[in-house]
């Protein structure tokens, strides 16, 4: 299925503002006087905040409606791609997750009309309740035209938690059949069976051949599964698990101090916030996870400006370390101080992804919009689908491909920022408020329910 007239219009008008033709050569003739030596080339105009979001939304939608499995006979029928024009054939099921919400905010968007975004998520969870999981849970990479697990990849706790609650914010948008197979989805993860019961703490994943790995012992992206936990209704998870990681304060220079993750890498401050609006709300401990994020944003733009003349790309209009691709392939590592136990477990190599800056818009947006409009200047950085992954101007290397869980991040805190679209759809939800109240993250303290 095309996308509707009004994207694919947008598209074309944006390629045609980006390729404009450049004024025709001066040809001198003989015997006149010799022209000026060239002026030093000017910097590139950056367009307006508005030119630049639309976009980069527009882009990062279309990566989800046209690289999800279209063919309603395919038993993969709905999965997406985990990266594009890379690994032809393997779905990410955190990028159905991210792409199960971008269908809400492609109907908002009038990118497509609410028929066809219902009919794409009704018939992607059909898709869901039907594959193979193991507890509920699902496998992190799959092929997307039999939904066969690929690469001896792992079940997912995270992962899977990604696409609940995007399950979830799209079941409460859609309505109908949606929201009652997104229900059916929640219903059928069984939780406890994640925690490992002498840390009381989630596991990272789980592999059929060997077992559980790995544990969520530290502060990242991890809390909305507390919260979807804690919501279950069918197998639900005490608030233990919430209170027991690692919680480390630091700061870098003189910003605030903040409770960072292992790697320092700013994706981790935005996951979770994609969907549950954290903004007035704190923990038993005190811990408001909207200000840390913030906090954390900050630090990750003071850095970029601190190394500026060291690195190429690296400055104040190129910043927020992620998890991206890279000169030498896909890296988790990316991130900025402070990080792990002694602020060493991150690095740094120059390589920037636009999704890092763009993920933090709702926490700091005058930031997250000069880097956006920084990218928009930049040709080799822009393809069909938005922003490409990353670049590194010290390689003189831009990523080849762009991946969806960093389109997905783009896209959510787009539409946050522009008007609150899925934190309004996603807290309509009685089981995250349920679950927010059962973890003791209340809201100006006064508690948000039962």
């Amino acid at each position: 299925m095309l996308l509707v007239n009004k994207l694919t219009a947008f598209l074309l008008i944006a390629l045609l503002h980006l390729t404009g033709c450049s004024a025709p050569e001066d040809h001198a003739t003989a015997g006149t006087i010799p022209a000026s030596p060239p002026a030093v080339a000017a910097a590139p105009e950056q367009a307006a905040n508005e030119e630049v979001i639309d976009y980069e939304t527009a882009g990062s939608f279309a990566f989800f409606w046209e690289q999800a499995n279209t063919d309603a006979s395919s038993p993969g029928y709905g999965l997406i791609r985990d990266r594009y024009p890379g690994a032809p054939g393997v779905a990410s099921i955190a990028a159905v997750g991210f792409g199960l919400t971008a269908y809400a905010v492609g109907v908002d968007k009038g990118y497509i009309t609410l028929e066809e975004g219902y009919e794409r998520a009704n018939g992607t969870l059909d898709t869901l309740l039907g594959m193979e999981r193991v507890e509920g849970f699902y496998y992190h990479f799959v092929d997307m035209n039999t939904t066969e697990r690929v690469w001896q990849s792992e079940v997912s706790s995270i992962d899977t938690a990604i696409l609940v609650i995007g399950a979830l914010a799209a079941g409460e948008y859609f309505g109908g059949d949606v929201q009652r197979k997104a229900a059916e989805l929640y219903r059928g993860v069984n939780w406890p069976w994640f925690v490992d019961a002498s840390r009381q703490m989630f596991y990272m994943a789980y592999r059929p051949e060997e077992g559980f790995s790995g544990h969520w012992d530290y502060y990242a992206e991890q809390l909305m599964l507390y919260v979807l936990a804690a919501g279950s209704e069918s197998y639900p998870v005490n608030d233990t698990t919430y209170y027991r990681f690692t919680r480390h304060y630091a700061r870098y220079g003189d910003g605030e101090a903040f409770m960072h993750s292992w790697f320092g890498s700013i994706f981790t401050y935005q996951y979770s916030h994609a969907w549950i609006d954290f903004r007035g709300y704190t923990d038993a401990e005190g811990a408001d996870w909207f200000q840390n994020s913030v906090d954390a944003s900050l630090a990750h733009v003071q850095f970029a400006t601190d190394v500026d003349e060291q690195y190429e790309t690296l400055g104040p209009d190129a910043w927020g370390l992620t998890a991206c691709d890279g000169p030498d392939g896909y890296n988790g590592l990316y991130g900025a101080p402070p990080s792990g136990a002694d602020n060493t477990a991150h690095l740094v190599d120059d390589t920037v992804a636009p999704a890092g800056a763009i993920g933090s818009i709702i926490f700091v947006p005058e930031h997250a919009q000069r880097a956006m409009r920084n990218y928009y200047t930049i040709e080799p950085l822009k393809g069909e689908y938005g922003f490409r992954d990353a670049y590194n101007l010290t390689e003189a290397w831009y990523a080849p491909d762009v991946i969806g869980i960093d389109k997905g991040i783009s896209l959510l805190m787009l539409a946050n920022h522009e008007n609150g679209f899925v934190h309004r759809i996603t807290m309509q939800n009685a089981q995250i408020l349920d679950g927010l109240a059962r973890l003791g993250i209340e809201k100006n303290g006064m508690g948000t329910g039962s």
